[in-house]
């Protein structure tokens, strides 16, 4: 119960990876509060783990809203009276488009969604996390560090992420805050389902993204809760400024 009687915040918490890092953190103890723009969702996620015997609440929050983050944040302190760990997982990876097929209004909406709701996490938490001396966890991307063909925006976005939290965590280092981002590869998802979804065969684009990894699979959702859960506990309290990378071995073959 390695985060016994902590709060998370965890945005976008709904599906995927934010329900992986809700289900982990309740697993080790923590008091969750799920923020997602998806209400029938949210409170479905809510209502699974609470029925598995965790301690959750929903707020409908969307990201790109300064006052629905701002209410989030409120909202978590209000109930639980404390915040020790804000997760910013909320985000979205648009259809592969190059930068002639990507407009400005959509670059700067993603940017937004991907980023700027981000920021605002941070610089809204910030003033209760001194005073439980908690964490930030930034869910950022492998493709932050390595890039991604026909994505501009969406590593733009990443390696930004990648960068608040290095920043954050020279700044906040005083306060005894930590930052660190994490960048998964191929992670299973209701996204990557999504995608493979509009390929003409969906199990062989599975395995397609499957084979990318030498462990010879994508992550599950749990994996990488897992791999938060550690940076939000005592176990991670010399880890700040990191960009974590589970990635099965996903970068490691040279034009493979």
């Amino acid at each position: 119960m390695k985060l016994k009687d902590k709060v998370a915040l965890i945005t976008g918490g709904a599906k995927g990876i934010g329900f992986g890092c809700a289900k982990v953190f309740g697993q080790h103890g923590a008091k969750v509060v799920i923020a997602d723009r998806d209400e029938p969702g949210g409170k479905a996620a809510a209502a699974q783990l609470i029925a598995a015997g965790h301690t959750v609440e929903f707020i409908r929050c969307d990201v790109t809203i300064e006052t629905d983050m701002a209410a989030a944040v409120r909202f978590a302190v209000d109930r639980f009276g404390q915040l020790n760990c804000l997760v910013n997982n909320a985000g979205w990876h648009p259809p592969t488009m190059t930068i002639d097929q990507t407009s400005v209004a959509d670059f700067e909406k993603l940017l937004r969604l991907n980023l700027t709701s981000a920021f605002m996490g941070c610089k809204l938490a910030v003033p209760h996390l001194r005073q439980t001396r908690g964490s930030i966890i930034n869910m950022s991307s492998e493709v932050g560090l390595i890039g991604q063909a026909a994505a501009p925006g969406y590593v733009t976005t990443k390696a930004g992420q990648v960068g608040l939290t290095r920043a954050l965590a020279l700044d906040l280092a005083p306060d005894g805050i930590r930052v660190n981002a994490v960048c998964p590869a191929g992670v299973m998802t209701p996204l990557m389902q999504e995608w493979a979804n509009t390929q003409y065969d969906p199990q062989a684009a599975l395995k397609m993204v499957d084979s990318w990894h030498p462990i010879g699979r994508m992550a599950t959702i749990e994996e990488i809760g897992e791999v938060c859960a550690f940076l939000a506990s005592a176990e991670a309290s010399f880890i700040t400024g990191q960009a974590i990378c589970p990635d099965g071995g996903a970068p490691l073959g040279y034009r493979r």
